[in-house]
């Protein structure tokens, strides 16, 4: 089964749509990566300020060598021109897919 990467960040108040912006921005550029299967950005839809970045991988070691590529340092760069990052804190969660229905990849 698939090996999902969810980075759960902290966004201030009012920040929101700019982490959206900028992830908009590269949206795309993981699509390639050896073993990628999918990408979501969850904006809370309740008070909360953590967003959840979730992808899919074939396995933790198509993560691992997406997190090593050079790829993975140029998008996570800050944005020519941000004079700060949009995010307060981030924590990143690593699950291997035990059991999934519908749409869910394999």
């Amino acid at each position: 089964m698939s090996f999902v990467a969810i980075n759960a960040i902290t966004v201030p108040a009012g920040g929101g749509d700019e982490l959206a912006r900028r992830f908009g921005a590269r949206l795309g550029h993981v699509d390639s990566m050896d073993g990628f299967e999918r990408f979501e950005l969850l904006r809370p839809a309740d008070e909360r300020d953590t967003w959840l970045v979730m992808t899919w991988w074939r396995d933790k070691g198509a993560f691992d060598a997406w997190v090593s590529s050079p790829a993975f340092a140029h998008g996570h760069a800050r944005p020519e021109g941000a004079s700060q990052p949009v995010a307060v804190s981030s924590e990143l969660w690593q699950y291997t897919v035990e059991q999934a229905t519908g749409g869910a990849t394999s």
